[in-house]
């Protein structure tokens, strides 16, 4: 198959209820499935996925649903921690989400009789994003229009507590920079945090707002992206507090920013939901036009596969899957 400026959806996988949030598991499980989450009006659902570009005894995708977690209310934003295990016995699942209702829940799954769940209070806004500490899973940041960036224990017990000057809109904890916290402001500022000192150490600037969305590259600890307005902005922290590279892309405004896991000048971004649909760019530094332009009915969430260049946005009743060249 051609790569096009205009690709078609590979995949897609059918869904009970609408798709807020999709998240692949970024961790390795220890099971040659992916794992990935999805959040809707009322459930999160657990599956895992295998495709062709990694087996060739699949024909395009297998999907396969583990369990279904009653939420009760509407899934804003999930994260994984690194301790989920599909190869421990027994397996365990162990993902946070976000909700509407401004608390984080902790849930931890063995995929049979054990289901707990615990709520994470605090926030007094909107909770726009929450990630994992990513080697050992036993801490949770979380960011929110409230104007703060906390950091919980597993018992839902407030660690750390940055008072941010704009809503807190990404929130990433880098593998190789395990006491870093980056937070992306609303403002257009991004900032990183000690987490030893609780202290901010580095900022950089956007120039312009509102910036919603950001990412810090998993191949490269130097290299940070965004949106801001209808821009992609990128940054290389050792040279600037900058932007060393921007584009306009999104005709509305930008959305979502996600960089690939497997190559550090590979990206995505998506623009607003517009009266019938999202737009999803996926984009490569090396060129100047984006190498993949999909479309997907009233989109949301955007993530990336742990090892394939493969990118999925939920959507209506559905999840999309595209799959790119490096």
């Amino acid at each position: 198959m051609k790569q096009g400026p205009t690709r078609n959806i590979a995949y897609t996988v059918d869904c009970e209820d609408y798709v807020h949030v999709v998240k692949f598991n970024p961790f390795d499980s220890g099971d040659a499935c992916s794992l990935i989450a999805y959040g809707g009006n009322n459930y999160v659902v657990i599956g895992t996925c295998r495709f062709q570009e990694e087996d060739a005894e699949v024909e395009g995708m297998q999907y396969k649903t583990l369990r279904a977690f009653h939420h009760g209310i509407r899934v804003d934003a999930i994260a994984w921690s690194p301790e989920t295990r599909l190869d421990a016995i027994p397996p365990q699942i162990r993902f946070c989400t976000a909700a509407s209702d401004r608390k984080l829940r902790l849930f931890t799954s063995d995929l049979q009789d054990k289901n707990e769940f615990k709520t994470f209070d605090g926030h007094s806004d909107y909770i726009n994003d929450l990630v994992f500490a990513p080697n050992e899973g036993q801490e949770v940041a979380s960011v929110s229009d409230d104007h703060t960036c906390r950091v919980w224990d597993l018992e839902g017990n407030e660690k750390a507590h940055f008072v941010l000057r704009s809503p807190g809109m990404s929130v990433c904890w880098h593998p190789e920079e395990a006491f870093k916290l980056m937070v992306a402001e609303k403002n257009g500022t991004i900032r990183f945090y000690d987490l030893i000192t609780q202290q901010a150490i580095l900022s950089l600037e956007c120039e312009q707002t509102p910036l919603m969305s950001a990412d810090w590259c998993f191949k490269n600890t130097l290299k940070i992206g965004a949106v801001a307005g209808t821009d992609w902005v990128i940054w290389d922290i050792t040279r600037s507090s900058y932007p060393q590279d921007k584009r306009p892309v999104h005709v509305d405004r930008a959305r979502l920013f996600r960089w690939s896991r497997v190559n550090e000048n590979l990206f995505a971004t998506t623009g607003y939901p517009g009266k019938t649909s999202t737009q999803l760019l996926v984009h490569h530094l090396g060129h100047p036009q984006p190498i993949l332009t999909g479309t997907a009915a009233v989109g949301s969430g955007l993530t990336w596969h742990r090892t394939l260049p493969l990118c999925a946005v939920g959507g209506d009743h559905k999840i999309f899957f595209w799959v790119t060249e490096m």
